[in-house]
């Protein structure tokens, strides 16, 4: 019998062939379809690199215009899917609720047809329109109030923002949550990803694919992270407090949330756009003070660990940007998974392309070639 190697977490093994995204850890370089991901922040928007994605190839100035059409006219839930919505609990975490809503919409539009193209684009649609629409609405739903309808003559982020407060965005904010959808949209075979082709590869519908995406994401060492950041910046509390924090999570061994990546040996290339992001928020909207913390807690963190490659991750400054935002806390992690919908569509579409389901080993470690005892001798 062959002995494999076991490595915990799957660590370093290639689960997939993929041409959607790549990463060169060593020189900060993250890349969708080929194209860098610096371009795409500054020059795309977020349903352009959600077609980019998916479908393999930017798309033609008609080809744009149908899609986010199509993704506005779905923008709209079922009223049935607003009413289980109003059952959920109001201290219910939004992931919960959106992980629910996700799978709900299987109810009524799941016939896995993943032959025939018009649902796969049908479904890819439905997902990317209603993933907003279905965070804003829990989230008003769950103070008591009913959920703001989309407006047909906002884009893609300022309608997401209109839903969470029914004020029409400024336009500088509705672009920078764009951009963020864009840097959040796709990193390769992330925790998330790996679910999400896990489940696709059963041939279940794309619906079950994102719910349990959905529910892999909302981990605090995944999707999760960057709402840790903002509590450990609040902790913190002031400048001085800064070396002393590190210091004490060097010498007690915690982790310091926000820095260190898998692949990264780098400032992850997000964080430094994201960066730049909210230095033009606190320009245009007033400064944050745990701003200036987060910049400090960098510094001494480079100083102590940069030779181990430890550097922001794109939870980092997320937090921030998202909390000048007006964005509540717990809701940083769906605004998370509405962008990384088109990443987790676009591996579920090339895993349908050479389907093969996921059936990995497992190293055995437990007692063997017992017997069994009686109930009235144990």
């Amino acid at each position: 019998m062959m002995v494999c190697e076991f490595k915990p977490g799957l660590e370093g093994i290639p689960a997939a062939e993929s041409s959607i995204s790549n990463v060169d850890g060593q020189n900060g370089i993250l890349e969708y379809r080929g194209i860098r991901i610096e371009d795409l922040a500054s020059q795309s928007t977020f349903l352009e690199t959600a077609y980019l994605l998916i479908w393999g190839e930017l798309p033609k100035k008609e080809e744009l215009a149908e899609f986010e059409h199509e993704v506005l006219y779905h923008r709209r839930i079922k009223y049935r899917i607003r009413d289980m919505m109003k059952c959920f609990p109001e201290s219910g975490h939004p992931m919960d609720a959106l992980q629910a809503s996700a799978a709900a919409l299987g109810l009524f539009y799941s016939r896995r047809d993943l032959h025939n193209p018009i649902y796969i684009r049908d479904a890819v649609v439905r997902l990317l329109a209603t993933i907003p629409t279905m965070v804003a609405a829990f989230q008003l739903m769950r103070k008591g109030n009913d959920p703001v309808r989309p407006r047909d003559d906002l884009d893609y982020a300022a309608n997401f923002l209109y839903m969470l407060s029914e004020e029409e965005p400024d336009p500088l904010a509705a672009r920078i949550i764009d951009v963020c959808l864009i840097l959040h949209a796709e990193h390769t075979m992330n925790a998330s990803t790996f679910s999400a082709r896990v489940t696709a590869s059963t041939l279940t519908d794309p619906y079950a694919v994102v719910a349990s995406a959905v529910g892999t994401l909302g981990g605090t060492l995944h999707g999760g992270a960057n709402e840790e950041v903002i509590q450990m910046l609040e902790d913190i509390g002031s400048m001085e407090n800064v070396r002393p924090y590190v210091e004490n999570c060097l010498a007690t061994k915690a982790k310091i949330m926000g820095f260190g990546h898998r692949v990264y040996k780098v400032k992850d290339p997000r964080a430094t756009i994201l960066q730049n992001l909210a230095e033009q928020l606190f320009a245009k909207f007033g400064h944050d003070k745990y701003y200036d913390i987060a910049q400090e807690l960098e510094l001494i963190v480079e100083e102590k660990l940069g030779h181990k490659g430890i550097y922001p991750n794109v939870d980092f400054y997320s937090g921030l940007v998202y909390k000048k935002l007006g964005i509540p806390t717990d809701l940083f992690t769906p605004v998370f998974a509405i962008a990384r919908v088109a990443g987790w569509l676009a591996h579920w579409k090339e895993q349908l392309a050479e389907n093969r389901i996921f059936r990995p080993t497992q190293v055995y470690n437990g007692r063997q070639h017992l017997p069994y005892t009686p109930i009235d001798q144990r």
